[in-house]
């Protein structure tokens, strides 16, 4: 649910209500691995302990704020977090992604799995973040959605979703019931709105979707009482069901037009992130194109990516972005 507005909020806590007089922009991934000042940071630490080292996570999150000029921070973190907190053991390995140890591979692995135990490291992070944070600039939390963090733990996670249905909705109640104990973390550390990451969910059949993860992600955004986003890939199929999951804002991807979406929920997108490596004119003009888009349908609208920042992107197309979307005339 979004709050009330107050002359201290952010366009982006704002938008939520349509109440901004300036389109917010923020990028996902854009704490991390393109910014040379991440590298500088990261050095020769692996990719675990900068999550994990609040001073850094800390770091990391704030650089694209006085780098970029984005309306918000978002944790650095990862969508494989929260199952390090519930017995999963993962490592995160520079250049290969994350590695599952004591993946699930059968049915009775469930019996293993357990509640999620908290992390320490992430409170403080949030705290740390918020302590320098203006009030205009919300720090966004996020997680994987049950789905999309089951096909990481589980690599034959469609063979029992229809082999043994029973396990895997066993599976998807406790990812859910673990993430929002998770999330519940990071709102009493002081984020201040959330996104749900559903990068996954996208490649299945709409009833697939009905039944394997739209209940699921419909009891998170319902538990969750702070300004939410749920950001689904691959979803021009799936976007009425999409608005039926509770959350303020939809976040997405380049398979939809934002002018040929019908909803009265906010909008966020979605620029096609290998657009970053156009030339300045051509990002320019899509940019442009996507907002007036938006102001044409989309009262509750910010602007994003259609995924994340990719490695190797130069920040200052980025930039660039930032300054287009805040100079354009929104009301």
């Amino acid at each position: 649910m979004a709050t009330n507005a107050s002359q201290e909020q952010s366009n982006i806590l704002l938008a939520f209500q349509g109440k901004n007089k300036q389109v917010p922009v923020w990028f996902m991934r854009q704490a991390g691995r393109y910014l040379p000042q991440y590298q500088s940071l990261k050095a020769n630490r692996p990719l675990s302990q900068l999550f994990r080292d609040p001073e850094i996570a800390g770091a990391i999150t704030l650089q694209p704020l006085e780098i970029l000029g984005v309306d918000a921070a978002i944790l650095f973190a990862d969508i494989l977090t929260m199952p390090s907190g519930m017995g999963f053991h993962i490592e995160f390995i520079n250049g290969k992604g994350p590695v599952i140890n004591n993946p699930i591979n059968h049915p009775g692995d469930l019996k293993r799995l357990g509640k999620f135990s908290g992390l320490e490291h992430v409170s403080r992070t949030i705290q740390l973040i918020n302590a320098v944070l203006p009030p205009s600039i919300p720090l966004i939390g996020f997680a994987g959605s049950p789905y999309t963090v089951a096909t990481y733990l589980c690599s034959k996670h469609n063979r029992m979703m229809y082999e043994n249905p029973q396990s895997f909705h066993q599976l998807m109640d406790l990812l859910t019931d673990n993430t929002i104990a998770y999330i519940k973390q990071q709102k009493e550390a002081g984020i201040k709105l959330f996104q749900l990451f559903d990068t996954w969910a996208g490649t299945l059949r709409r009833e697939d979707y009905e039944t394997f993860v739209l209940p699921y992600v419909q009891k998170i955004f319902k538990a969750i009482k702070l300004p939410s986003i749920y950001y689904l890939k691959n979803c021009a199929h799936l976007i009425d069901l999409m608005e039926d999951a509770g959350a303020d804002m939809l976040s997405v991807c380049e398979t939809v037009n934002i002018k040929d979406i019908k909803t009265k929920k906010g909008i966020q997108g979605n620029l096609l992130n290998s657009l970053l490596y156009a030339d300045d004119k051509t990002i320019i003009e899509e940019t442009r194109a996507i907002l007036k888009a938006a102001r044409l349908k989309h009262r509750k609208y910010i602007f994003n990516l259609s995924h994340g920042v990719m490695p190797d992107v130069n920040p200052m197309k980025l930039k660039l972005i930032v300054d287009e979307v805040h100079k354009f005339k929104w009301s």
